[in-house]
């Protein structure tokens, strides 16, 4: 079963959000913050990452950075996930830290599935291709 680690603050999106992808078979494991994120990443070793940029600690653009720079997580694909969707956002997404995408909130099912389906897909194709 494919592993999604969900970062947010906000404790009423992470429960909409995991509730939403157990609907759609996913196992969900979360974190409230940066510095747990990057903890919880060490000891789940999640098939993806949903990230929220927003948060107290560390943000999530500098999360995604860590994790891109670290040999053994730099693989794992990183979804922002954000009420940050300005073009300014979108282009510090993924050209400082690199993550595979960003969908904005609020929050939409279909978009949010697909997207997550089509990175995952994505991160399969280039497994294979080492």
């Amino acid at each position: 079963m494919t592993k999604i680690l969900i970062v947010d603050d906000e404790p009423d999106i992470v429960y909409i959000v995991e509730r939403l992808l157990k609907k759609h078979g996913f196992d969900v494991a979360s974190a409230y913050g940066g510095i747990e994120a990057l903890e919880k990443v060490k000891e789940e070793k999640p098939d993806l990452i949903l990230l929220d940029i927003m948060m107290p600690d560390l943000d999530g653009w500098e999360v995604a950075k860590k994790l891109r720079e670290n040999p053994e997580t730099r693989a794992i694909p990183i979804v922002i996930l954000s009420v940050k969707g300005e073009e300014e956002d979108m282009e510090k997404s993924f050209q400082y830290s690199r993550v595979n995408a960003h969908v904005t909130k609020p929050i939409v099912e279909d978009k949010l599935i697909s997207t997550i389906n089509w990175v995952l897909k994505m991160a399969a194709k280039r497994r294979e291709a080492v």
